[in-house]
């Protein structure tokens, strides 16, 4: 929940055709609903793709303030994050409406981002991969093959959220590397593969580039270093690898 209307769409005309080496690095600002229409306006046509924050999984009805993915994609929205932690742990959402949100996305050609991840209890006591494991495995339930490849999951663990704690970058791949192996194991290694794996907990660009570097990390999922248009640019130039 950051910025205003028009320093939303300011922020997207400084970034946008700016992308360094945008072939390689796909680049999706997920932005609150309100912005959302003037944004993806903004971005037309450049290396820049704009994201809702998150929907509901009902296209239309009595649920008052919910955002519709319908409405998302009569706007032309390509992305949308579905179950980041903060929507977990404040606003009750749970691996089944995850779950139903992520089949509402597909069934609108919306890309879903869908967040899984530890808390610090359950990181302490060892359970991280079967927790992870339990997210992934609820989540894409019901899902064929070929819309779970175009799925793409974002491990964040919740203790990593805007605490400035990040987890290392040899302990993220190991956790991205489980959810690969648990979406081989619900489908197959094939599956497995296409779907885009991305780490998120304080990522910025002073460390970016250790994440990148590991095998099962595609991408990150940034946060409050990704708020000033040079900061963002950076973070893409160091994901280009």
């Amino acid at each position: 929940m950051n910025k205003l209307h028009g320093e939303a769409v300011d922020f997207i005309e400084q970034v946008a055709g700016k992308v360094p080496n945008a072939e390689e690095v796909e680049t999706v600002v997920c932005a609150p609903a309100l912005f959302l229409k003037d944004m993806n306006e903004a971005a037309a046509s450049s290396d820049v793709k704009i994201g809702a924050q998150n929907m509901h999984q009902e296209d239309s009805g009595a649920f008052t303030g919910e955002i519709s993915p319908a409405a998302l994609a009569d706007l032309g929205i390509p992305y949308v994050i579905i179950g980041h932690s903060e929507r977990r742990e404040m606003f009750n959402e749970t691996d089944e409406t995850v779950n139903q949100k992520v089949k509402a996305a597909l069934n609108h050609g919306l890309t879903p981002i869908m967040c899984c991840g530890e808390s610090l209890e359950q990181k302490e006591n060892g359970s991280t991969e079967a927790v992870v494991r339990e997210q992934i495995e609820k989540g894409f339930a019901g899902l064929s093959a070929e819309d779970a490849a175009k799925v793409v999951v974002a491990y964040e663990p919740i203790w990593a959220i805007g605490t400035g704690k990040s987890s290392t970058a040899e302990d993220a791949d190991e956790t991205c590397g489980s959810v690969r192996k648990a979406l081989a194991g619900q489908y197959d290694q094939d599956t497995a593969d296409k779907v885009r794996i991305q780490y998120g907990g304080s990522v910025k660009p002073e460390n970016i580039e250790t994440y990148m570097a590991k095998e099962h990390i595609d991408g990150a999922l940034v946060g409050g270093a990704s708020l000033k248009p040079d900061a963002f640019l950076e973070l893409a130039e160091a994901g280009k690898q």
